[in-house]
């Protein structure tokens, strides 16, 4: 049977429209039918996003969802009087900035902002780089080192992500203050490694388990160790995959008020920026005027992350999550 002999409109492509009489010419057949039918949907596909209606339709969402973070940057500029008398859109009959709402967030009250930014740092650093370690040590071992129950352990470890953050919280903190290392930053940061571990084994697991086996056996030929073959050979391949998790961690950590202030107790030494932004509010809400500047503020550092890395996001994610 030649590729000519196969049907080329339907959408389906089954083993059984293949003769056993063919031979090994029925395999070959088969795919070149299966990529024309996917080429054929892509192209589809490709023509559907292309068109002005889903050009028009794209922008319209854009737009939409841009709207409530305009109207926020253009509220952290305004007076409080201002803030406080109308919506942030009268902005464009009677304009009217000022950088106070910025000074006052920043430097305004008992403890300042920018404290609390550099407490933020301190905590998401450790919190994303020590998990990445741990993870990339203990994906190596179940990817690429044949030991007894390691399928078992690999689903024990990545089933531990049901387990809600909630009901861990009061059993670990007991024990940090039994350990003594309660309201610093070693209970936020081993917490967080802890939480992030299993999702971080996944992925960086199956990340590894897409690499070629030739290219780590070629690397075993030439006398390499698992010490080379991991930093030499995988390390290198491993960027975006790492890139894509780093991303997915700083932004939780940076975002994190629960853990940090179960843990950290919320003191100024220890505390993130997102206690003060909880803060900001006040016992009363005197102080919600001053929110939006200081969203902004936060928002600064995970922006400048994300971009910096946005090129690994989407490879990274796609190579660690499509295979189990």
């Amino acid at each position: 049977m030649t590729a000519d002999s196969f049907p080329t409109t339907g959408d389906e492509v089954t083993q059984s429209a293949v003769p056993e009489a063919d031979g090994a010419t029925a395999p070959t057949t088969l795919t070149a039918a299966t990529d024309s039918t996917v080429t054929r949907r892509a192209r589809r596909l490709r023509k559907g996003f292309q068109s002005p209606w889903a050009s028009l339709a794209a922008i319209l969402i854009a737009f939409l969802w841009t709207i409530p973070t305009v109207g926020l940057l253009v509220t952290s500029f305004r007076p409080e009087k201002d803030i406080k008398r109308d919506g942030w859109w009268n902005v464009f009959t009677s304009p009217n900035f000022t950088l106070d709402n910025y000074d006052q967030a920043l430097f305004g009250g008992g403890n300042d902002m920018a404290t609390y930014l550099v407490n933020s740092v301190v905590i998401s650093l450790p919190s994303v780089i020590i998990p990445i370690s741990i993870a990339l040590l203990a994906a190596y071992a179940f990817a690429w080192i044949p030991f007894r129950g390691r399928d078992v352990l690999f689903v024990a470890i990545f089933a531990l992500q049901i387990v809600p953050i909630q009901v861990t919280l009061i059993p670990l903190l007991t024990q940090y203050v039994s350990w003594g290392i309660g309201r610093s930053f070693w209970p936020v940061w081993l917490s967080h490694t802890m939480f992030a571990l299993p999702l971080a084994i996944f992925l960086l697991h199956n990340f590894m388990k897409e690499i070629p086996a030739s290219l780590v056996e070629a690397a075993r030929v030439d006398g390499a160790g698992h010490v080379k073959i991991f930093f030499r050979v995988l390390l290198p391949l491993l960027v975006p995959a790492i890139a894509s998790f780093g991303i997915f961690q700083f932004l939780w950590v940076w975002n994190d008020l629960l853990v940090s202030l179960t843990f950290s107790g919320g003191r100024a030494a220890v505390a993130p920026l997102t206690v003060r932004l909880a803060e900001m509010v006040g016992t009363r809400g005197s102080d919600w005027f001053l929110l939006s500047a200081g969203a902004f503020i936060a928002m600064i550092v995970p922006v400048i992350v994300f971009l910096s890395l946005q090129r690994y996001f989407v490879r990274g994610l796609l190579a660690g999550s499509v295979k189990g």
